[in-house]
């Protein structure tokens, strides 16, 4: 296990307790600088929390996917792996997730065919009916023909099954071997022009990725301002940690979905667990609250049930950044600043403009940024996802709502 501090229970549960934060420190003039252009103030304001910070071991953390980089890594790997036959056939589809529908079973099973035994490549390359229904698994959820491709319970701010089956897709591949796949892909993302695309079954998808050269500069300024920096993300580990080593950062700091291993040394559908969750096919994966759980285990050592809940101020990240509403939990734990890349997500977003603790950083993406959103963001009806998936009213830790908000950064 990855631990900077080790803590009881009993600790964490007294820390979570203590008074409220203490005023940040007067700035250190000799700090380092960041050097790239930002929207409006918010070099500005970062660069006041990095000068203010000191002593110890501080710790930032970042989402990946549309944080650091400008589009999906994973996604990436996974477009590279269906064009070149690098999933292997289970003998069921169902035994890739728990959640899985007979339907799902049945599209897939139909499209991708019997005729290559269990535990060897899938012809994607030349079946487009295959790599279309895996690939709309991924990014909807449901199979091509629209129906839900999983059903039963799950905790929706802990998972969501469709970003678990991406590395349950790799099974039988060792991780070294998603790594070269990974490399591979990276190659081929950063060659390609900003905004090229490429066919994958019979539909375009993106076909470039970028590091974003803002983020890259923060990174690297906080590490030399002495911060321990760390990815967290709701990707496959092995692929997470080829892109993160483009931005100095090793597989040490980082964290993603981390797959369970046969004795052969293979990846299976079984993934590791975080806090007082046991290993499961995907149950308790860095997603949403599922972010917060695996910073808190991983980074501060923090155990069981605990590793659940907000932890004291002084063992929490002093920055961290997302984009989506997947990481409203750990970004709103920092400390000293909760920057956001405005991707139009409701929950996020709210909480950002918001700005119920004056920490929010919101900045457009740096690349292609989205229009501006017409509609007020629904914060107070429909923003908050619950565990059971239904939308409720996002509310501040006070139990006040949060009013809609207008998109004013973009």
């Amino acid at each position: 296990m990855r631990h900077l501090l080790a803590w009881t229970l009993a600790a964490v549960a007294a820390l979570a307790t203590a008074p409220t934060a203490p005023a940040p420190p007067t700035p250190h003039p000799n700090c380092p600088q960041l050097t790239t252009s930002w929207y409006g103030d918010d070099r500005a304001r970062l660069q006041q929390v990095i000068c203010s910070t000191r002593g110890g071991h501080p710790v930032a953390v970042f989402d990946w996917d549309n944080t650091v980089t400008k589009n999906d890594v994973t996604d990436a790997t996974l477009a590279w792996a269906l064009r070149h036959d690098k999933l292997l056939r289970p003998a069921h589809w169902t035994d890739t997730s728990e959640w899985l529908t007979p339907t799902a079973d049945r599209a897939l099973t139909e499209a991708c065919g019997t005729a290559v035994p269990p535990g060897t490549p899938l012809p994607t390359a030349t079946h487009p009916r295959c790599t279309d229904e895996i690939a709309a698994i991924r990014e909807t959820g449901t199979t091509t023909s629209g129906a839900p491709a999983f059903a039963g319970t799950w905790n929706h701010r802990r998972t969501v099954p469709q970003y678990a089956w991406v590395p349950q897709l790799f099974t039988g591949r060792t991780p070294a071997e998603l790594a070269s796949y990974a490399r591979v892909a990276r190659s081929e993302a950063l060659a390609a022009p900003v905004g090229a695309t490429q066919l994958l079954g019979t539909h375009r998808v993106s076909a470039y990725v970028r590091y974003y050269d803002q983020q890259r500069d923060l990174i690297r300024t906080l590490q030399r301002a002495g911060f321990d920096v760390y990815i967290v993300s709701a990707g496959a580990e092995p692929v997470t940690e080829v892109w993160s080593q483009g931005v100095g950062i090793d597989a040490h700091h980082t964290i993603a979905i981390r797959s369970l291993l046969d004795t052969r040394g293979r990846i299976t559908p079984w993934n590791a667990g975080c806090g007082d969750t046991p290993p499961t096919r995907g149950e308790a994966i860095p997603y949403i609250d599922g972010k917060r759980c695996w910073i808190n285990q991983e980074i501060y050592g923090v155990q069981g049930n605990a590793a659940w809940q907000r932890a004291s101020w002084r063992h929490r990240p002093v920055i961290a950044g997302g984009d989506a509403d997947t990481d409203v939990t750990f970004v709103g734990d920092a400390t000293g600043a909760h920057l956001v890349v405005n991707r139009n997500k409701s929950e996020l977003m709210c909480r950002a403009y918001d700005d119920a603790d004056g920490r929010w950083v919101v900045t457009p993406m740096f690349i292609d940024p989205l229009p501006r959103r017409r509609d007020p963001y629904p914060c107070s009806t429909t923003a908050y996802t619950a565990p059971d998936g239904t939308a409720k009213p996002l509310l501040r830790r006070d139990g006040s709502p949060v009013p809609d908000q207008l998109d004013t950064v973009y």
